[in-house]
């Protein structure tokens, strides 16, 4: 599958909670070794048909041995594999038809985004973790905002928007040898946080650089699309929203709506952010920038 692939085609979820939610809520609350973590990242990212994997299976889709999978099982409190796995089929939820009759793939998506972003609003009833990032992000001059590859438009929307209350915010949207310098730019004008968006696929790169930032003294806060995402080990806060796995290539409502979250939180620690955009909505009318 390519970059920001999801599962097999046709897998994605019904009604009731999404496979993905059903996972992340069975992992929370467990100290896992990064190889754990690497095989719960690999069951997030296929959760439709984890199910239905044998050890051999999963152990090859997660790249670890199969002894590993056994001993993540026990971990999460089961006495092995096969008992997780019959856990996980008595959860998952039956198909739900609309009139009768079964959604089809296009409609197992959207049901399986809605599913991601009610499972960020069953998160978001805690706001103390967003309202933390949104802090950090405020007191940051300037503030970096790093999102390559699937995550760059997420970046992207972000930067757009926040450009306009925060005076100095700075989009690193571009990999490759210089990333590291812009980092380095960044901290030397007064950075003291970096916010990351990064989603399926991880580029090493984005490991790297945020592994960078944190040696340079930047508080790194991420969005990424699970809390075991590779990631997560270097990332001072990581805030997850999945990503819908339905379609051929990912879907990212949940991770675009928590950026949009971020924003009001930024927002309220910013003091100048309204005046900034009263400044900018009369500018906008004095030039006739919008038709509407």
């Amino acid at each position: 599958m390519g970059e920001g692939g999801g599962a097999d085609r046709g897998t994605g979820g019904g009604m009731g909670e999404s496979p993905a939610g059903r996972l992340q809520a069975l992992f929370e609350g467990h100290r896992l070794t990064p190889t754990q973590r690497r095989i719960a990242h690999s069951m997030v990212r296929r959760a439709a048909d984890v199910p239905f994997l044998s050890s051999v299976e999963l152990a090859e889709l997660a790249g670890v041995s199969q002894p590993s999978v056994t001993r993540f099982a026990v971990a999460l409190g089961f006495d092995g594999y096969p008992a997780l796995r019959r856990h996980l089929r008595e959860v998952a939820p039956a198909e739900q038809p609309v009139g009768g009759v079964p959604y089809n793939e296009y409609q197992q998506a959207v049901e399986a985004e809605i599913e991601n972003l009610r499972h960020l609003a069953q998160v978001l009833a805690d706001p103390r973790p967003v309202e933390r990032a949104g802090r950090l992000l405020a007191a940051s001059r300037p503030l970096p905002v790093l999102g390559l590859r699937a995550a760059a438009a997420q970046a992207h929307g972000f930067a757009y928007f926040a450009a306009k209350v925060h005076p100095d915010v700075r989009l690193l949207h571009e990999g490759g040898t210089m990333l590291h310098d812009r980092v380095d730019a960044a901290v030397h004008a007064g950075a003291t946080a970096l916010l990351c968006f990064a989603l399926p696929r991880h580029p090493r790169e984005v490991v790297d650089a945020l592994a960078y930032a944190k040696e340079a003294g930047l508080t790194v806060v991420t969005v990424a699309d699970s809390a075991f995402a590779p990631v997560a080990k270097v990332s001072d806060l990581l805030l997850p929203a999945a990503v819908g796995t339905g379609l051929a290539f990912d879907t990212a409502c949940a991770p675009m709506l928590l950026g949009r979250v971020l924003l009001e939180a930024m927002c309220d620690g910013l003091p100048e952010a309204q005046a900034r955009l009263e400044e900018f909505d009369a500018g906008a009318a004095a030039r006739g920038l919008f038709v509407d």
